[in-house]
């Protein structure tokens, strides 16, 4: 349910109110969090699995599997299936949130793609380095590249266990640099570890994914079109014998993300007006259509897909590909091989040293006008968690490797995700012990933070309560008919009364499809301000929402003893339309299309309303606005 539905859904408990909408970026976090749980218990699957009975486990995924259309046909091993065909979807939604990031996120202000892709190309070189001196003049060299990749989802999943003191901020850093991880991890396999190169078959699959530029930018949006371009392009790229998984990177990249406009959510809910009017099996799907295209592809495509990789095609690719049998010899040896070694070190040394030292050096390089959005501390803990390299370093150490070194790769994987754990908890432990305000900028850090607000709060326009030189400022997009607002407002008069930091600002987005009454009640509230009634308007209009016609707000006007007949006049006239409609520019220009929707010092507040949350919101901006000072 967008935020447009939820305004437009009648009011059904404080419950239903405090359970507000994640943010892509945030549900991304949350699924791969949650997936990182059934990885690890598929892999622990495996192991046992192939301890137990190692000749069932490689007869079930040595089975051969083939697809045949009459003639033609592919067939692969079972093993290969799960690293060539369900593996492509994990990356086409790697390649979605790359987008997503580079059009709505972090990296939507360009300066900043700096940190993060001197970050995650640190992360990789580094440990590649390491790598390479422990298995120089040798042929396991060539398996370089199974050194360099962080597992995101297995790395944010165990960062939420031992680094719950870190900001919330160092989970979307590390997502963004482990994006460009993933994504020359990708380049690699392409490159290095594909077989001997077909050209014919190469153009074809580079002249689909151009025709998929065509069809993009013809509009076309129907789903199946592209369904067929990508399976066309895997087909041929697995002719030509560069790993088609390439593909599920390429098509993720090429799906745009943007937040919902207000004029599609407007034209969606004009749809289902209609259904709601006559429902017929026509304007059912008239109305299931505009509700899907007022969300970007990327969004929705986003919650198709990824709980299916995070919670089954990783754990499957785990299961198929991290079963090692063990015993005190293979250890023994595994322990003193340079392939092992190369990659236990590269991880657990070389990612921290990567990713924090390509990060100061930028910040150093740019005179602190690039510095990362945490503090030092949790990008130290950010490098030593991102040393859990699995999915994508299994991938290609299955392409590189075979036998007993390929044995000795998984060992070096597995046992570096579990000393990058402990490292990560290291790092944890020693922040703890650092004096309070030493402890805050070293998790926190003293970079601007990103301001989501386009229009600044001005005294002299804006309707403020509380100081107006308040540290704190929060800024509330509002719709006096909207059921949520009128539950958000006691929360905000809490907030405002347990604290002296927080100034709390009102802006006007009456949406007009689905509350006929709100038009009117904002400029009502703006006719009352030209009497210096405002706030006493609007905790009326908030108090009496089922009552907002105009003969309703002429006699709020009467109780608050204001001039009725000036009071009417300026109804009639439309005087606080204008003021009403900068409002909505404002809101346009800042991305904001439903209400309630809250800025805190600037950035966006994503989450529920409720007072603890929004009162832990006010504390980290207090916080960071102290250690700015």
């Amino acid at each position: 349910m967008t935020e447009r539905e939820a305004a437009a859904t009648p009011f059904s408990g404080r419950t239903a109110w405090t359970r507000n909408l994640q943010t892509p970026l945030r549900e991304f976090l949350r699924t791969e969090t949650g997936g990182a749980v059934f990885l690890l218990a598929a892999t622990i699957a495996a192991l046992a699995w192939a301890n137990l009975h190692a000749s069932s486990y490689e007869t079930v995924w040595g089975t051969p599997v083939s697809v045949r259309v009459g003639d033609a046909g592919l067939s692969q091993e079972l093993r290969q299936w799960v690293n060539t065909g369900l593996m492509t979807f994990f990356f086409f939604v790697v390649g979605l949130e790359a987008r997503r990031e580079f059009d709505m996120g972090e990296l939507r202000d360009r300066r900043r793609l700096a940190l993060p892709l001197a970050a995650g190309v640190g992360g990789m070189v580094v440990p590649v380095a390491i790598y390479l001196a422990a298995n120089v003049g040798r042929p396991s060299m060539h398996g370089w590249g199974a050194a360099m990749s962080t597992d995101t989802a297995f790395a944010l999943g165990v960062l939420a266990l031992v680094g719950r003191s870190f900001p919330a901020r160092l989970r979307a850093y590390l997502l963004t640099a482990t994006v460009v991880d993933d994504v020359v991890a990708l380049g690699v396999i392409a490159i290095v570890y594909s077989e001997e190169v077909a050209v014919p078959a190469l153009l074809a699959a580079l002249g689909i994914l151009g025709v998929v530029l065509v069809v993009r930018a013809r509009g076309v949006r129907t789903a199946v079109v592209y369904w067929l371009l990508g399976v066309a392009a895997w087909v041929a790229l697995y002719a030509s014998g560069v790993e088609p998984v390439v593909v599920g990177l390429a098509m993720g990249l090429l799906t745009y993300a943007y937040p919902a406009a207000r004029g599609d959510l407007e034209r969606a809910t004009e749809v289902f007006r209609l259904f709601r009017e006559q429902p017929t099996p026509e304007l059912a799907r008239s109305a299931q259509t505009g509700v899907a295209l007022a969300i970007s592809p990327n969004e929705r495509l986003q919650q198709r897909y990824h709980p299916w990789t995070s919670y089954v095609v990783v754990p499957l690719f785990a299961l198929a590909n991290a079963g090692v049998t063990i015993s005190a010899d293979f250890l023994g040896r595994a322990y003193t091989s340079p392939v092992t070694l190369g990659i236990l070190v590269g991880y657990v040394a070389g990612k921290p040293i990567g990713v924090f030292g390509f990060s100061w050096l930028v910040t150093w390089l740019s005179r602190g006008r690039l510095r990362p959005p945490v503090g030092w501390a949790a990008v130290a803990g950010g490098g030593a968690i991102a040393g859990i390299g699995f999915t994508v370093a299994l991938l290609i150490a299955t392409l590189a490797f075979d036998g007993t070194q390929l044995e000795e790769a998984k060992v070096g994987i597995l046992s570096a995700a579990l000393c990058a754990a402990a490292a990560t908890w290291v790092v944890v432990r020693a922040t703890a012990l650092l004096p309070p305000r030493l402890r805050i900028r070293a998790l926190l850090g003293t970079a601007d933070s990103l301001v989501d607000l386009a229009a600044s709060v001005d005294p002299d326009r804006d309707h403020i309560r509380g100081p107006e030189d308040a540290p704190i400022t929060v800024v509330e997009y509002g719709d006096f008919e909207c059921p949520y607002c009128g539950q958000a407002e006691p929360v905000i008069r809490e907030l405002l009364a347990g604290r002296g930091d927080v100034r709390y600002v009102w802006r006007h987005l009456p949406l007009s499809d689905v509350h006929p009454q709100a038009q009117m009640a904002a400029q009502a509230a703006e006719a009352a301000a030209e009497q210096g009634a405002f706030w006493e308007m609007h905790d009326l209009l908030l108090g009496h929402q089922d009552a907002l016609r105009p003969g309703d707000l002429v006699r709020y006007a009467g109780e608050l003893g204001l001039d009725v007949e000036r009071f009417r006049d300026d109804l009639r006239r439309n005087t606080g339309a204008a003021r009403v409609a900068e409002d909505v520019d404002s809101a346009d220009l800042s991305g904001v299309s439903g209400t309630p929707t809250f800025f805190i010092n600037g950035r966006r507040h994503y989450g529920a309303y409720d007072i603890a949350t929004l009162t832990a919101a006010a504390e980290t901006a207090r916080k960071r606005a102290a250690v700015s000072r």
